[in-house]
């Protein structure tokens, strides 16, 4: 009888979760699996907002050449204008004119420049004027100046875009800030956390999960790092 009621009264033994082998006594208690799951859910929903952007202008930038998507356009004009005697002084002053007349103050720009130097014409040689190319870039639009040294006149191109190519423009950086670059590697480090997150959810942090995951990362990381310098030796 009193053994009876010793066996009662006698408190269950607690065991610690197997598989846990990296994990404080905190940790084995749930509270990092379930500090995962919120890092792995708000991870989630700043990558489908960027990805919604970027998967939308990828399909248009895939079928820029093959299997058009006629949705991204951009509309040209050219004319020739007349810009002050001190504005063709030198590239930085036709740049800065360029700026100011199409308003375009913050644009990001590529300047090309040629030296003069001898062209074959008409059986002999002539010596061809200094060359500059100006290019100033917008998400939307763009201006291109052309300009030999000595003329009074330069040539200009203006492509104005539509949404779907601002888009397309947005996904690969042309004319953004260093702000927007910044802002894009973001997804891609929380694309990093979301498979870091994902795969330690899969694995419940058991250790033969865990393991079993490391050795799939490691061969799979060997395997790219082998195809791409094999490419880069071809």
């Amino acid at each position: 009888m009193e053994s009876h009621v010793a066996g009662q009264g006698a408190r269950p033994v607690v065991t610690e979760p197997r598989g846990y082998l990296f994990l404080s006594q905190g940790m084995k208690r749930g509270r990092f699996l379930v500090w995962l799951r919120r890092t792995h859910a708000w991870m989630g929903l700043w990558g489908a907002a960027l990805g919604l952007l970027f998967g939308i202008s990828g399909i248009l930038l895939n079928h820029r050449s093959e299997m058009k998507i006629p949705l991204a356009a951009q509309h040209e004009t050219r004319e020739i204008l007349t810009p002050p005697a001190n504005s063709v002084e030198s590239p930085e002053a036709l740049e800065s004119w360029l700026r100011e007349k199409f308003k375009m103050p913050d644009a990001k720009s590529r300047t090309q420049k040629k030296p003069a130097g001898p062209v074959p014409w008409g059986g002999g040689q002539v010596i061809q004027p200094e060359n500059w190319r100006i290019t100033l870039l917008a998400p939307n639009h763009s201006v291109t100046a052309e300009y030999w040294k000595g003329d009074a006149e330069t040539h200009i191109e203006r492509k104005e875009a539509n949404a779907w190519a601002t888009l397309a423009n947005f996904h690969k950086g042309s004319g953004m800030s260093n702000v927007w670059i910044l802002l894009t590697d973001t997804l891609a480090g929380g694309l990093l956390v979301l498979a870091i997150t994902g795969t330690l959810l899969w694995s419940r942090l058991h250790g033969p999960r865990l393991m079993a995951a490391g050795l799939i990362g490691t061969t799979l990381t060997t395997a790219a790092i082998l195809m791409l310098t094999t490419l880069s030796l071809a």
